[in-house]
């Protein structure tokens, strides 16, 4: 499915580039679809921040008890 997202999101993208070079698109849809994809970044780039924050916990916390039981291991 997202393959096919994918082409067809290039499809538009080049029909729109078209467009563009005989100057036959609006600016002011051009700008409202930049905005909307920064949005969409920014949300996405905080998501992927806090996940990465939380496995680096989880990391660190295993980590910690890797170290306890090797320990327990030393004679």
């Amino acid at each position: 499915m997202m393959e096919f997202l994918k082409k067809a999101t290039e499809w538009v993208l080049d029909k729109e580039e078209q467009a563009a070079q005989n100057c036959k698109i609006d600016l002011n849809d051009v700008q409202k679809q930049i905005d909307l994809i920064l949005q969409k970044r920014e949300k996405l780039q905080k998501e992927c921040e806090e996940n990465m924050a939380e496995l680096d916990h989880i990391l660190e916390r295993l980590e910690k008890i890797k170290e306890k039981e090797e320990a327990c291991q030393r004679p």
